[in-house]
């Protein structure tokens, strides 16, 4: 894991708010390698062009030549559903893979109104432009899941890693959340997943991790003998006493309220109320059992000036030469601006 330990950011944003479809807010990177040459980034955003007045977002796409400058790509790949409820405000954070057919399966999260747990579901796609749905949930739980990574294994299965959250009395409506945490399911087929049992990861380790963790992407190991890798976003709640807007995404009553139709401005908020995200990694022998996280990319905080001063998460990593990644997450700066940048491991 030392491999993966030390990281360089690199200069400017990899793709930040520049159009209507995505001038309000933009997140959750997934980076794809494209079969001739160059690659593919997919990102969440919102704008004043949404499809709706109430979407709180969907998902996009940038090409680049060598991984550092993207050319946005005009439409929307992938857009809610307002007739599918568990799918009818926002679908985020992407997972793309390609398939033993030679098409390419999407997984995503979903979201409905706040009453309506979060669900991963999946589309389909022969150019990686043009998406179409698939019917049903690839998986759900009671609390809500999201924040999905797919990782194909050596054995021909898939494997994705996930977010789940647990809920006290009250549930989603009234309840307060008591953990969020890593689980993992397997597929042989891509659309059937079976959960594996108990936690990945679990939240609350320290102080860094006290509101939650919302990504985990693994790299299974480089040689025979070697460990697997998880990198893993967490956030920290504000300081006692500190003034909590409620997030969009949690009230039950945003559509009804007005607070979805403004879901950029009233989500930062929330995001800007002193929470704190950070990337961490994390090591295991069988991809089941996973060791302690350790912090690996931050910010300076709230007075800080970096792109990622206040919150670094959601990353998706490519191999670009032997033992060398990109790290491309979602930064956000003092002043509440969402981008994607980006980092490479350090040589030792």
């Amino acid at each position: 894991m030392e491999l993966f330990k030390s990281w360089i950011k690199e200069d400017g944003p990899r793709l930040q708010g520049s159009r209507d479809l995505d001038s309000s807010k933009l997140q959750s990177p997934c980076i794809v390698r494209l079969p001739s040459r160059g690659y593919r980034l997919f990102y969440t955003a919102v704008g004043p062009a949404k499809p709706f007045p109430d979407c709180q977002g969907y998902i996009l796409s940038a090409v680049s030549e060598d991984g550092l400058n993207f050319q946005k790509e005009p439409g929307i790949r992938l857009v809610p559903q307002p007739n599918i409820p568990h799918m009818s405000l926002r679908v985020i954070s992407p997972s793309v893979t390609l398939c033993s057919d030679g098409r390419w399966r999407m997984y995503f999260e979903s979201r409905g109104p706040a009453s309506i747990p979060t669900a991963i579901c999946s589309a389909i796609s022969s150019d990686m432009l043009n998406w179409e749905l698939e019917e049903g949930i690839r998986w759900q739980a009671l609390g809500g899941v999201g924040g999905v990574r797919y990782l194909a294994l050596p054995d021909g299965r898939g494997r994705f890693y996930c977010f789940e959250s647990v809920y006290g009395p009250g549930g989603l409506a009234n309840g307060t959340r008591i953990s969020q945490g890593i689980v993992s399911a397997t597929t042989s087929d891509g659309i059937h997943f079976e959960r594996e049992p108990g936690y990945r990861v679990r939240d609350k380790q320290s102080e860094y991790d006290s509101a939650g963790i919302t990504t985990g992407e693994v790299i299974a190991p480089l040689h025979v003998g070697a460990p697997w890798t998880m990198f893993l976003s967490a956030w920290q709640v504000p300081a006692t006493g500190a003034s909590i807007p409620v997030h969009p995404s949690h009230d039950v009553d945003a559509i009804a309220n007005g607070r979805s139709a403004d879901f950029a401005a009233t989500s930062i908020a929330a995001d800007m109320s002193g929470f704190r995200s950070r990337i961490f990694v994390s090591s295991s022998v069988d991809g089941l059992n996973w060791g302690p996280m350790e912090l690996v990319l931050e910010g300076d905080g709230y007075g800080g000036e970096g792109l990622d001063a206040v919150h670094a998460e959601d990353m998706s990593l490519i191999q670009i030469a032997p033992g060398r990644y990109r790290m491309y997450y979602a930064a956000c700066d003092a002043r509440g601006k969402w981008c994607v940048a980006s980092a490479i491991n350090g040589v030792r």
